[in-house]
């Protein structure tokens, strides 16, 4: 299969990169990310997450971020929205999408949230119910599709399931989430190939963790079974506290320099990226992890001072 000549790239560094810090990071720098971030034209951005302050306290204020951004004409903003209390904050806040999430892992279902994964799943039928009356775009997101921390190998089998679970539930876009970043490329290959035969392929993504340095190459044989929405997190912001170990989401910067080389069209400008990449890891005291962004930041320095 040819490689798609076009690409959605959906940034989750504002939501998914950023969960898991232990500082507070202030309103104001979560709002000036997002708002470099959609200079950047990013079609889709990952903003904020209306879930219950004691379980993410990094994200209590969902609303004033979503309330202080400059929207991009035509760019998805989404929010993280675990139950209906979560969707009316979404609503409010003028959320152009929603994201639910369910487990194709027996064990990180009953170890995360003491349920299966079909009644897991189950409870966001209300919730999906109430953004389609409101005309509110679902994205489904199924963790854990190329391994557990507990169980260890998921089968295929079980990721075809939660895909046909949430295409149910009228997701218009499923994500294809390899929570642990232990993927590898046959694997990919594997698991797109049987859920591009339950739900459309061009409404599939993949997102990616980087923990055993396999993301790229997993984004590439994603890529050959015509995949075409991938996430990112900027400067590789992120990680998973259910698994050690786990790093964050593969750097934006990075596929943006993939996708550059193969001359797959993103309609992002990769050097305000790498700009956006350095104010959040300076902001916030991180280490910046992508290595495009690093290097295209060396270079820029570089050629500044001999100038």
């Amino acid at each position: 299969m040819a490689l798609p000549t076009a690409v959605k790239i959906v940034e989750v560094g504002p939501r998914d990169g950023l969960q898991n810090e232990k500082e507070f990071v202030a309103t104001a720098t979560k709002i000036e990310l997002i708002n470099r971030l959609s200079a950047a034209g990013f079609p889709n951005i990952e903003a904020a997450s209306f879930v219950s302050p004691k379980w993410v306290p990094q994200m209590a204020d969902g609303a004033e971020v979503m309330a202080g951004i400059e929207r991009r004409a035509g760019a998805i903003y989404s929010v993280l929205t675990p139950n209906l209390r979560g969707f009316e904050g979404a609503l409010a806040a003028r959320a152009d999408e929603i994201v639910i999430f369910g487990a194709a892992s027996e064990a990180f279902s009953q170890k995360n949230i003491n349920c299966s994964i079909a009644e897991s799943i189950e409870r966001f039928a209300p919730v999906a119910q109430a953004a389609k009356e409101h005309g509110v775009r679902i994205r489904g997101s199924v963790s854990c599709s190329l391994g557990c921390p507990y169980q260890g190998e998921v089968p295929v089998a079980s990721v075809v399931d939660v895909v046909e679970r949430f295409a149910a539930l009228g997701c218009d876009e499923i994500d294809i989430a390899d929570t642990i970043g232990v993927g590898t490329a046959k694997r990919v290959h594997e698991v797109f190939e049987a859920v591009t035969k339950v739900f459309p392929r061009e409404r599939l993504s993949g997102h990616f963790h980087d923990t055993y340095g396999q993301a790229l190459a997993n984004i590439y044989a994603a890529l050959e079974e015509g995949i075409a929405i991938f996430h990112a997190s900027v400067a590789g912001l992120g990680g998973c506290p259910y698994a050690k170990g786990a790093t964050g989401n593969v750097a934006t910067e990075d596929v943006l320099y993939l996708m550059n080389g193969l001359g797959i069209h993103t309609g992002i400008d990769l050097n305000q990226v790498v700009a956006a990449g350095d104010f959040i890891s300076n902001a916030i005291g991180r280490a910046n992890v992508s290595r495009a962004g690093k290097a295209l930041l060396a270079k820029a320095r570089s050629e500044a001072a001999c100038s």
